[in-house]
């Protein structure tokens, strides 16, 4: 008889196990969905237009990003050193993640992610070269072509000058904007690439090269 009533109370108490974590499981999926919802709304009715500083800063710093993922990837596939591939990888994956998320925007805004204006005009320095902090096509050739440990020194410089300016053109549309969605990526990316500017200058002094001097490359005349 006691064991009836255990066979019992099994049978009745696992179907309302399962049945109770279906119900949680189906309430956690009703959430995320509505959160995403609520995301996709907020960034539709913010719709930034064509020619504002939102699209100018998606658009430049998803370029930026482009050629620090290629940077990144080059020496990652040549250098033998397991902190320096650590770092690239690393790299590598927050921007390219990065540059989804800027595109994204671009696409839910419905603007191209590419505009025929000129960079870098929405934070009032528009240029017709390269923005600020980019390397040339000889410079990436050099990370291709030089002997690793002279690549490895030449990346390091490179990177630290480009992510300077990274950090420039983030707070400057911190400056510039109230999408909070922008203002989050923006802060993310001043506090992420100031950090690591410091950890690459830590990288050359343990492999005996000078710290480089990084003067700010974006002299900023918005005026509040």
């Amino acid at each position: 008889m006691d064991q009836e009533n255990g066979n019992t109370e099994q049978i009745v108490v696992q179907p309302g196990n399962d049945r109770a974590s279906m119900i949680i499981a189906g309430a956690i999926v009703i959430a995320l969905a509505a959160i995403v919802v609520v995301v996709w709304a907020v960034l539709r009715t913010s719709s930034p237009g064509e020619s504002s500083v939102e699209a100018g800063f998606a658009r430049d710093m998803s370029e930026h990003h482009d050629q620090a993922v290629q940077m990144a990837l080059i020496i990652q596939q040549r250098t033998e050193n397991e902190e320096l591939r650590f770092i690239t990888t690393d790299m590598m994956l927050l921007q390219q993640a990065q540059i989804g998320q800027m595109r994204g925007w671009l696409d839910i805004w419905e603007l191209h992610p590419s505009s025929e204006g000129t960079k870098m005009e929405w934070m009032g320095h528009p240029t017709t070269g390269r923005m600020p902090g980019m390397a040339s096509p000889e410079e990436i050739r050099e990370l291709e072509t030089l002997p690793v440990e002279e690549a490895q020194d030449h990346f390091l410089q490179l990177m630290i000058i480009h992510h300077q300016a990274g950090v420039e053109m983030a707070d400057a549309i911190m400056e510039r904007t109230d999408n909070e969605a922008v203002l989050a990526l923006a802060n993310g990316i001043s506090q992420s690439q100031t950090s690591e500017i410091e950890n690459l200058q830590r990288m050359r002094e343990r492999l005996g090269l000078e710290r480089i001097d990084v003067p700010q490359q974006i002299h900023d005349d918005h005026d509040d």
